[in-house]
């Protein structure tokens, strides 16, 4: 498209600016939940991907020969339309969406007069107690009586025994690690097995997540189909990931999976392809038995226990309501761990009978989610990786990777990518930011495209990496191992700039407008040298480097869950009795507002659903003072109940655009304080 009297560069711009608008209004005149109005959305996204992939196919790539001009061209077009075909399936995914809510309170108590019996496990391996507390206080609490909480041991720990001693509830120790955490819980399958009465539900809980008081009604009340075997439910988090921590944005960036659970998986289940996560799942007992318990095949059972699960006959379905809350990785090292042995249990299954090619009974519907899983982890990692690389051919190398005029790339190019970011932000309520979405990827990007390789190649014999929770995180870390890459990265694009910049190879006005001769474009056909890409990707580069490497210096963290919803209290000296605000409650710590005390005061303070706490004044403040709390062991678990257990979704659920550049300048001023 043209307009008159513009130029071919600023009619690309203004085609830019139009889908900008209309980027604009979208949010406010989708309805989410119309297919027929996400079909649209995501169509026009396609005819614009298919426009892009031809573009790149057919003008701007290097001619055959022996050139390292076609080797990196070729290469990085191949990787580039992997990626498409990727995104284009995660796109068609996205045309629908369910909520589930109405239908579990439809069928809440479907179960008439004798409840079922639930078994909650908790498998652990190296939890320490503060973690592992919570978590039991929390199954304990669960608004369902016929329920019997069981603590799987992995890690053979004299403590954790006496502990669940103490709390009543059932400890169970194997001889053996055989089969990580998928054989943990098929030994104790089998001990339930072997019970008078064996349960007819079996809800799985990580170590570190606590299940909300509704988790189990409201799940049960999708098993009211007989079909179904699995209901999974999202995975929230009371603290920030490493990400979100380290660059200052706790409240007004989302963590790292919010997207998948909170707008994914309710598409995915749409089509029937809404998978198990693990934890925060519930799973009929008579699907286990069918099957023989949890699949061992891969190191990311969940994913197998699904496909099983559907080679079996039985439907998994996917309840997207905030159910439980659990403790994200702390540390970047234990983040990228995590996700790289997802990345390689999803490469094992790909290459197991289950996998899209294997001998089995799945639906096609069900290798397509397989293939849209592989599809995702080999392509995006390795392409972000080589979004960074390939620009330095150019100005190291005088490599010509995309040849392509500016008007094209704006017209092509900046078309597809803006209205891509427009669907993504308006299907999901504005959670795709892009230098930031960027910087998850490239985080573990090495790592992650190594697992996803070895992994289709040598399936077999790669150990369960167990994530590592808790622990001190009260000093600033630099991750120098993980830093040094994007730092050499960061070093070697902030040269090829200046390489550019004082020399000839940096003149942009290219031969775009040449007689299609060859003359000055390196390949012939008169589309440019491609410096406007190069130039684009190198700045754009620029960007996502330096908050790369800012995220690899680890800052202290204190309080895991804070309460910050100001409410009355009670504050009795012995001498005088006031009632000022809680504006901020820890588990060890209160700040009230509307009287200051003196340094020292002790007294008691009364606490909404926790009582009377012994308190003491260990700081005076302007307006008001900060308490040390003293708490009895009941009160300590009333506490830990009020913060985990209540039932509200923890943290951002959503961008906050303003906060979030307020943050982003206050973490590069280097004055942003721990949550």
């Amino acid at each position: 498209m043209s307009f008159p009297h513009l130029s071919e560069v600023q009619s690309s711009f203004t085609i830019l600016l139009m889908l900008a608008v209309v980027g604009l209004i979208l949010p406010f005149v989708v309805d989410r939940q119309s297919t027929f109005q996400r079909s649209l959305l995501v169509a026009f996204a396609a005819l614009l991907a298919g426009r892009y992939a031809f573009w790149r196919i057919t003008q701007t790539v290097a001619p055959f020969g022996l050139t390292m001009d076609m080797l990196a061209s070729w290469s990085l077009l191949a990787l580039e339309m992997l990626a498409l075909v990727g995104s284009t399936s995660a796109f068609l995914i996205m045309t629908r969406h369910r909520g589930r809510s109405e239908e579990a309170t439809e069928n809440a108590g479907w179960w008439d007069v004798n409840s079922p019996k639930v078994a909650i496990l908790i498998a652990t391996c190296n939890e320490t107690l503060d973690v592992l507390e919570r978590t039991v206080i929390g199954a304990k609490s669960l608004r369902h009586d016929n329920k019997e909480v069981i603590v799987l041991d992995d890690g053979r720990r004299d403590w954790l025994r006496d502990y669940c001693a103490s709390q009543q509830v059932r400890f169970v120790r194997r001889p053996d690690n055989k089969g990580s955490k998928a054989g943990n819980i098929n030994y104790t399958l089998a001990q339930l097995e072997a019970d008078t009465v064996p349960p007819e539900f079996v809800d799985v809980l990580d170590a570190d997540f606590v299940a909300h008081r509704g988790f189990i009604s409201r799940s049960m009340a999708l098993f009211h189909n007989p079909y179904v075997g699995l209901v999974q439910t999202p995975q929230h988090f009371f603290n920030v990931d490493p990400v979100q921590h380290n660059l200052g944005l706790s409240r007004s960036y989302t963590d790292d999976q919010r997207f998948f659970f909170d707008h994914m998986q309710p598409c995915r289940d749409v089509w029937g392809i809404a998978f198990c996560c693990g934890t925060s799942s519930m799973v009929r007992w008579s699907a286990l038995k069918e099957i023989g318990g949890l699949p061992t095949e891969s190191i990311t059972e969940d994913f197998m226990l699904t496909l099983t699960l559907q080679n079996a006959g039985w439907k998994s379905v996917y309840l997207a309501e905030p159910l439980t809350e659990g403790l994200a990785p702390e540390g970047l090292k234990e983040y990228v761990t995590q996700r790289a042995r997802w990345c390689l249990g999803l490469m094992q299954i790909a290459r197991s009978h289950l996998g899209p090619l294997g001998t089995n009974k799945l639906r096609w519907r069900d290798r397509w989610s397989v293939v849209d899983s592989v599809f995702y982890w080999l392509t995006t990692f390795p392409f972000r990786l080589a979004a960074i690389v390939y620009p330095l051919l150019y100005w190291f190398g005088n490599v010509t990777v995309v040849d392509a005029r500016l008007p094209d790339v704006i017209s092509y190019f900046g078309a597809y990518y803006l209205w891509i970011l427009i669907v993504l932000n308006t299907l999901s309520s504005g959670m795709v930011v892009p230098i930031l979405n960027d910087v998850n990827q490239l985080i573990g990007a090495i790592p992650i495209s190594h697992a996803a390789i070895v992994g289709l190649i040598k399936p077999k014999g790669h150990p369960f990496s167990v994530t590592a929770k808790g622990g001190d995180r009260t000093r600033i870390v630099v991750q120098w191992r993980m830093m040094a890459p994007f730092a050499v990265l960061l070093m070697l694009t902030l040269l090829g700039l200046a390489i550019g910049i004082f020399s000839d190879r940096f003149a942009l006005n290219d031969a775009g407008d040449g007689d299609g001769n060859g003359n000055g474009n390196g390949n012939g056909n008169g589309n440019g040298n491609g410096k406007w890409v190069v130039l684009f990707w190198t700045i754009y580069n620029l960007f996502v480097l330096s908050v790369a490497v800012i995220a690899c210096i680890e800052l202290p963290r204190r309080a895991r869950h804070v309460a910050d919803a100001p409410e009355k209290a009670t504050f009795d000296t012995g001498q005088r009795r006031r009632d000022p605000w809680i504006t901020s409650l820890k588990s060890d710590t209160v700040r009230l507002r509307g009287h200051p005390y003196p340094e020292g005061t002790r007294g008691q303070l009364k606490i909404r659903d926790v009582g009377e706490v012994e308190a003491y004044v260990i700081a005076t403040l302007p307006d008001g003072a900060r308490l040390h709390l003293l708490p009895s062991e009941a009160q300590c678990e009333a506490l830990l109940l009020r913060f985990y257990a209540e039932g509200n979704m923890p943290w951002v659920a959503r961008v906050r655009t303003t906060a979030m550049l307020r943050d982003i300048a206050r973490r590069l001023s280097f004055n942003s304080h721990s949550p």
